[in-house]
């Protein structure tokens, strides 16, 4: 990847204080904003889901400065949406090139490219936006973090469900103790894994307008063949399933609301020499083990400690539960109706995705994005008006991100949250490649037992790439 070049040095402190400008230093950087004054953005990834920020990051205050895509023929659509932006295939090249007339990045790509991509810009100086999951392994997560820490940039990852009202409320909610103790909670996505499939083993010829080398990135090296690129969630060098893909949405009320994040906290760890009682543990039962590829259907058990004066949580995950033994019925007798699950109700797929909550005095629902909740029985909370708002509400996603790179508040998923929340979900990738019980320490990011999983909890770079 090459030597990071250092962004431009503004320094017009006293300029900007007699002109009211927004300062915003760190450690390569010091760049000056005028009141709305509009963020130069670079889109790594335009051609799938980050087609959307094309539209979206000039909606929202950003000038898009730089695009760049492996896949030409799937990017044309974006590139020529903006015309004027400098287009690229290497987002390295773009970097390098571009280093003084880029703010910021938003990296829409594969799962196994998100952690490249965003080490490298936050380390020019670049603030961030990397769609979830926030990478490929627990283990860049936690580099990520660091990273983020080191270079001072604004970070956000996209889990947008974020920003709504709805799990802002549901936060507050269950923090102030509506629901009691919650000490069960069940998450669940109908999608499912590929299970066992043929490794493609045969080399296809490469079209003229994709970049097979740049998409493939760090993963290992291999021959190109069509099959890695149209099913690449469905392989582990590439995709993380649907923890990472809906996990880190569905999961993210449960983690924030019942304070999960805080066991990465040393400062709130159970004290010296007792690391048992931060320790996570993770079981899975799941349809077959398989290197490359994952499971048809799994149920993970997290079993997670106590958090200050929360109890201790079971946080079961069920993937692909209507081929799984059990989950559809534990769920639907819990919340008392049918799972519309294409078979019932409107049969429009409406609980595809959720998770439920159990309390000692009451439940709550949340669907896949954490955008709509309802608290349970329902008849119990006629006229609930609940607690007063303490988090700080959002002006969207993208918007929040955007702010905080003009020096506003941090972005509530920036990667001091988002990097816990991404171990957490990502660990159960790991819990489905052992049949045994996995213990992992936040705050060491390791696993006790078994030793072996710790080779799971990242992976080797091809040469030429690196964090």
């Amino acid at each position: 990847m090459g030597q990071p070049i250092n962004r431009r040095v503004l320094l017009r402190r006293t300029a900007a204080s007699a002109a009211g400008l927004l300062i915003l230093n760190n450690s390569h950087s010091a760049r000056s904003y005028q009141a709305n004054e509009k963020v130069s953005v670079a889109l790594i990834g335009v051609g799938g889901r980050g087609s959307w920020f094309v539209g979206a990051i000039p909606r929202t205050g950003g000038n898009v400065v730089a695009m760049c895509d492996v896949n030409e023929r799937k990017a044309e659509p974006s590139f020529e949406q903006i015309p004027h932006a400098k287009k690229y295939n290497d987002f390295r090249k773009m970097l390098e090139e571009m280093d003084e007339q880029i703010d910021a990045v938003v990296i829409a790509t594969p799962d196994h490219t998100h952690a490249v991509a965003s080490a490298m810009a936050m380390k020019m100086g670049k603030h961030v936006y990397c769609e979830k999951p926030l990478t490929h392994n627990v283990d860049e997560a936690r580099t990520l973090q660091r990273i983020a820490a080191e270079s001072k940039v604004a970070t956000q990852m996209g889990n947008q469900g974020t920003a709504s009202e709805a799990f802002r409320r549901a936060v507050e909610i269950i923090q102030a103790g509506v629901l009691g103790e919650v000490r069960e909670v069940h998450a669940w996505n109908t999608g499912g894994g590929a299970g066992e499939r043929p490794y493609p083993s045969d080399a296809h010829k490469v079209p003229d307008y994709f970049h097979w080398d740049l998409w493939l990135g760090p993963a290992r090296e291999r021959p190109y063949n069509s099959r890695w690129v149209e099913w690449w969630h469905s392989w582990r060098d590439f995709g993380t399933c649907q923890l990472g893909n809906w996990a880190s949405h569905t999961m993210n009320v449960v983690f924030k609301g019942l304070k999960i994040d805080t066991l990465w906290n040393s400062d709130n760890s159970a004290g010296p020499g007792q690391p048992a009682d931060r320790l996570i543990r993770l079981k899975a039962e799941v349809s077959g083990i398989h290197k490359e590829t994952f499971p048809r259907w799994e149920i993970i058990r997290y079993d997670v400690p106590a958090r200050g004066q929360m109890p201790p949580v079971t946080v079961n995950w069920y993937n692909g539960p209507g081929q799984a033994p059990g989950p559809r019925e534990k769920i639907e007798e819990l919340m008392g109706r049918r799972l519309d699950w294409g078979d019932t109700g409107e049969k429009k797929w409406h609980d595809h995705a959720g998770c439920l909550l159990i309390g000692s005095k009451a439940m709550l629902h949340s669907n896949g994005h954490n955008t709509v909740y309802t608290l349970l029985p329902k008849e119990q909370f006629k006229g609930f008006e609940g607690p007063a708002p303490v988090l700080p509400r959002s002006r969207g996603h993208e918007r929040e991100w955007l702010d905080a790179c003009r020096a506003g508040p941090p972005a509530m998923s920036n990667f001091d949250y988002s990097s816990p929340l991404t171990q957490f979900v990502l660990l159960g990738n790991v819990a489905t490649l052992f049949d045994e019980t996995i213990e992992y320490d936040p705050i060491a990011g390791r696993a006790l037992r078994p030793a072996r999983a710790n080779e799971a909890l990242r992976r080797e770079y091809r040469q030429g790439w690196h964090l």
